[in-house]
């Protein structure tokens, strides 16, 4: 059973002040003479960010109480705008069937590359050319990610595009403070990525 989503967007202008990035998970052990052995837990990054770090005013931070109660703290996941890395260019799909193509983002340096699977594009910001020709496909699923297309395309497609991050608050506690001059403080509140 799918997780609960809800398909609104986390305040983009406190978003922009958010402190983090992608993490992994490895297992790092140091052996008697001294080499190490590591084992890697997640194949894929899970970001996670401090949106304290973006609230500047009360009319902000009243902004994501409100948001926090819609979402029930942990309970619901939603879009969130990671301003560090939003958006791709050109990038070919992957085939799930024929007429069904997967958008992606990779992430090249050196001959190596990471594939990374977006499953919340922007409406409104994918542009597919097939062959070099702009082509519109009879379908685009916001909430996952796949284009449809009305028959195979002739060569591959690629696509570019503005994305979210599926997210949730890693607490069901918000611990605000409210201050003199009628400001409020909060030393930490975490979003956690969502894998889908």
């Amino acid at each position: 059973m799918p997780l609960p989503f809800r398909n609104i967007s986390f305040p983009p202008y406190v978003a922009r002040g958010a402190t983090g990035g992608p993490s992994f998970s490895t297992n790092v052990v140091t052996l008697a003479s001294g080499a190490e052995e590591r084992n890697i837990l997640w194949a894929n990054a899970r970001g996670k960010w401090n949106i304290s770090t973006g609230i500047r005013t009360r009319e902000q931070m009243l902004d994501v109480i409100a948001f926090f109660h819609v979402v029930k703290g942990r309970a619901y996941s939603f879009r969130f705008k990671d301003w560090n890395d939003y958006s791709a260019t050109g990038e070919t799909m992957v085939e799930i069937t024929p007429t069904v193509w997967q958008l992606v983002k990779r992430y090249s340096i050196g001959g190596f590359e990471h594939l990374r699977t977006i499953t919340k594009p922007v409406v409104g910001t994918v542009a597919v050319l097939v062959g070099g020709i702009p082509t519109v496909p009879s379908g685009i699923d916001y909430l996952t990610g796949q284009l449809t297309f009305a028959s195979a395309p002739g060569s591959l497609p690629t696509a570019s595009f503005e994305f979210d991050v599926p997210v949730r608050f890693d607490t069901d506690h918000l611990p605000v403070q409210a201050n003199a001059f009628d400001q409020q403080v909060v030393s930490q509140i975490d979003l956690v990525e969502v894998r889908e």
